[in-house]
């Protein structure tokens, strides 16, 4: 049979490049790495520290493979000049990097038995890595996903972003709820990266525009800070192609230093643009509540486009140049570029500025080559997150860019006004300006729709909801601009490398493991879905996955947790529209009924551990106050031994993907309930089906394809749907809203001090009353608080009947095989980049 292991031992092979990579036997790889903890070395020898040394020396000689796929990789690119994709995301939640790379390498056992004869443990040893900080949430993960698939499908592409020093922060739990300090994943090094000191290129900030003799315009003054390239390899899944991800520092030069200034005692005044680059890479999503807060987040922003265009460029010139001068024209033929979200916008301008007052060219010329070369991917319909930026600041800071979005603003207008006059009255929406006189603002979103050649949406519901509402007046005007790449999880990382116990059962029954690279095969374990040595199996597999899970909490919170209770999960964002509050008022509704129980009649109840983990915002309040009730709830309830065999409640801290691949294999309930028509996508909802996990969940995002790939049957659902969420609202407004019973005990549980003195009023209130900021139930918890209690009762039952479950969660794991990212890169490949495969030899 082949096993999921094959290809992974000494000299073993497997479907591609692993049988070349691997071909040398056990005794070398051990004494590789000993070599690297000998001669490259990163920390004291006096201070040997065997899991740091080993962790870092493995880390070298899985990097020295990398190194050369990489160079080869990059060589043949160089070679062949294929059109490649650049993919701009100020996020990328990467993960720890070693088990991946042994992962995609195929040499995951040759590792572990290479350290074993060295006398140390692979997990141990693997367990040393932090995860690289440079993300938050779903957007940020779904392009290290991204990134994973277009190495694997061996697609010429390439990611940007910036290398933050500090991240958004780690999460502590304490007493007065969620703290944040900075993440420290670079207090020592990272093995994973490799500087590129020849790949440095100038920003500038602020400054003036000068008009140049020959009518031409150019941006001079200001300061000027410089971009210095670090490179993080991202190899494919059993192939020799490895693509890099490029993250941008920013640093000043030896000549910003004012050496008379720093003689003289005055530092700070000597090294200000030092200090002030320092800032623009330190944290992800800096405070912008101040004008200085915007300005930072507007130089990080643009920081990212301007480094990455003229890295582009560069590269575009220096691989036209060997043919003869290069010619502009071919620039979109070579190039596509991908803006995930609105944040690298900027893009836009810049490019049409380096090609007007760089390279020469003129206005049309520049505005056909950017419109051909750029694509944008919506991620919201939510308001607060369509970025709007200050005129003001923007002249501030990029007067040139202001300049020019002010002539595409003005020509967009024109067209508009010429060949559809009948949108006239629409053009105070649709327009790039608005020129509201106490608050003028640029309207990041309307230029990516303005300026791009696609525009796409994250999910079928998502891309609708955007072609009939946000963009409709667009979409009158460009109806062939618009379309739907649902999102996509990489099965590497979110099930083999994961649940090893789960994919070994799959490739056993499938008799192959192609799954893993097509995703579609996991529909044939259907025919199996009733068999009771697979659900044997498949119990076993989940059991160890909960017990694994079960340790983990106890070392990260103290709590023990019982692996034969239901395992209830909701992990993400902590968010109003996410509604981590209506989990946490039906788990208070539960305990207030388990608390009235006779100890007969709680026997008869099905046990539960419910887990709630993610970031909330530093300065969103009631997202805080989220976490607060949520820990404020666990601690009475963990205490109480009267229902402690019944129900645990846990806050899981400082979420991140090594703690996902912790939580999702072990997970046996996810709630993805956020209000309908909120959440563009989702993508943990895929990586928890993936594993056989049951969803609770509305119509929102993703939710509607999965449910209808893995069965209504096999799906928790309730709540309204996003078509009747509108007049709810205006419902409520208009005071027609009778609260359910069980609702209003919630939330007076709460406010009778069952779980403390805190004061919850302010969060209560905001599902309070009919109209006003911050009340009336904008997100619809009290409305859909009844049809969520009545599918957790449901759920309770399914449970309780463990043929049926099991069913279930197997069924869930069969129609799980579209929500691969390989599916999703795939199609943007062709249909919006149009890049082909080119694969190294």
């Amino acid at each position: 049979m082949e096993g999921e292991g094959e290809g992974e031992g000494e000299g073993a092979k497997s479907n591609d490049v692993s049988a070349a990579v691997i071909a040398e036997p056990l005794t070398d790889i051990a004494s590789n790495i000993k070599y690297h903890a000998q001669y490259t070395p990163h920390f004291s020898p006096f201070k040997f520290e065997p899991l740091q040394t080993y962790y870092a020396a493995t880390a070298d000689s899985v990097r020295d493979r990398l190194i050369k796929q990489w160079n080869d990789t990059y060589l043949h690119y160089h070679k062949l000049n294929p059109k490649q994709t650049y993919y701009l995301s100020m996020e990328y939640l990467q993960g720890r990097a070693l088990t991946n790379a042994i992962g995609n390498l195929d040499i995951h056992n040759a590792y572990a038995h290479a350290l074993n004869k060295l006398g140390q443990d692979l997990e141990e040893v693997v367990d040393q890595e932090k995860d690289a900080a440079l993300g938050n949430g779903g957007l940020g993960r779904l392009a290290s996903c991204f990134l994973d698939s277009m190495a694997t499908l061996n697609l010429p592409a390439w990611g940007y972003g910036l290398r933050y020093r500090y991240g958004l922060f780690k999460q502590l739990i304490t007493k007065a709820g969620q703290e944040e300090v900075p993440e420290d994943w670079l207090e020592k090094f990272s093995p994973w990266e490799i500087v590129r000191h020849d790949v440095v290129f100038p920003i500038r900030f602020f400054g003036h525009v000068e008009v140049l003799p020959s009518g031409s315009r150019k941006w001079v003054g200001g300061e000027v800070v410089q971009a210095l390239a670090y490179d993080v390899p991202i190899p494919g899944y059993k192939t020799k192609n490895t693509n890099s991800l490029r993250l941008w520092e920013a640093k000043a030069s030896s000549e910003d230093l004012n050496l008379f200034l720093f003689n003289d005692g005055q530092y700070d005044a000597a090294a200000q643009l030092h200090s002030r680059a320092q800032q623009i890479c330190a944290v992800l999503y800096p405070g912008d509540a101040t004008e200085n807060g915007k300005l930072l987040r507007l130089k990080q922003q643009f920081f990212l486009c301007s480094a990455s265009l003229q890295d582009i460029i560069a590269r575009f010139k220096e691989r036209e140049d060997g043919k003869g001068a290069h010619q502009w024209s071919e620039f979109p033929k070579k190039v596509a570029i991908q803006l995930n979200d609105t944040h690298p916008t900027l893009t836009i301008p810049e490019l049409m500025r380096l090609l007007m007052d760089d390279e020469g060219l003129g206005w049309g010329e520049s505005w056909n080559i950017t419109t051909k070369t750029i694509a944008y991917t919506n991620h919201t319909v939510l308001p607060e997150a369509l970025e709007k930026w200050s005129q003001a600041v923007m002249w501030k800071l990029l007067p040139r860019h202001m300049e020019i979005i002010e002539e595409i603003d003005k020509r967009f207008v024109a067209t508009i006004m010429s060949e559809r006059p009948d949108l006239e009255n629409k053009m105070h929406s649709m327009r790039i300006l608005d020129h509201n006189a106490t608050k003028p603002v640029v309207h990041m979103a309307n230029l990516c729709v303005v300026s791009s050649h696609t525009v796409n949406g994250v999910a079928q519901l998502h891309s609708d909801i955007l072609k009939a509402e946000l963009f409709a007046d667009y979409v009158s005007v460009w109806p062939t601009k618009f379309q739907n790449k649902t999102n996509g999880i990489t099965p590497r990382r979110w099930i083999r490398f994961c649940s090893p116990e789960l994919s070994h059962i799959i490739t056993k029954w499938l008799k192959t493991d192609q799954w893993v690279t097509n995703l579609e095969l996991l529909a044939n374990l259907r025919e199996f879905a009733d068999n009771s040595e697979l659900h044997a199996e498949w119990e076993s597999a989940k059991m160890a996955n909960k017990q694994r899970l079960a340790q983990y909490i106890l070392r990260v919170t103290g709590l023990s947790i019982n692996p034969n209770t239901l395992f209830d999960i909701q992990v993400k964002r902590i968010h109003e529209y996410k509604r981590q509050l209506l989990n946490i008022l039906g788990v208070i509704y539960r305990y207030k009924k388990l608390k009235e129980m006779s100890p007969e009649e709680r026997k008869n109840t099905t046990p539960r551990t419910v887990m709630i983990g993610g970031k909330a915002f530093a300065t969103y309040t009631n997202a805080k106050r989220i976490v607060k009730l949520v820990t404020d709830v666990g601690d009475v309830v963990n205490s109480d031994p009267d229902v402690n065999d019944y129900l645990k409640v846990v806050f899981v801290p400082n979420y991140n993907v090594s703690v996902a691949e912790m939580l999702i294999p072990g997970s046996e309930l996810s709630q993805h309930i956020s209000t309908a028509g909120m959440e563009a996508s989702g993508t943990s909802n895929m990586k928890f089906a993936l594993n056989g996990c049951l969803i609770i969940g509305t119509l929102d995002g993703a939710n509607v394809e999965i449910r209808e790939e893995i069965g209504e049957d096999n799906f928790f659902l309730f709540g309204a749907t996003a078509d009747e969420v509108p007049q709810l609202r205006k419902d409520r407004e208009n005071g027609l809203f009778k609260p359910d019973p069980r609702f209003e005990e919630a939330k007076q549980f709460i406010r009778s001090g069952a779980f403390g003195t805190y004061d919850y009023n302010p969060l209560l209130e905001s599902l309070e009353g009919n109209s006003g900021y911050g009340r009336g139930d904008y997100f619809l918890v009290g409305h859909d608080f009844p049809s969520y209690m009545d599918a957790q009762a449901r759920v309770d039952e399914a449970y309780n009947d463990r043929k049926r479950w099991i069913k279930m969660s197997i069924l869930s794991t069969c129609g799980s095989g579209k929500f691969s990212s390989d599916r999703t890169i795939s199609q943007y490949a062709k249909e919006i980049w149009n890049i082909a495969e080119c694969r190294v030899p």
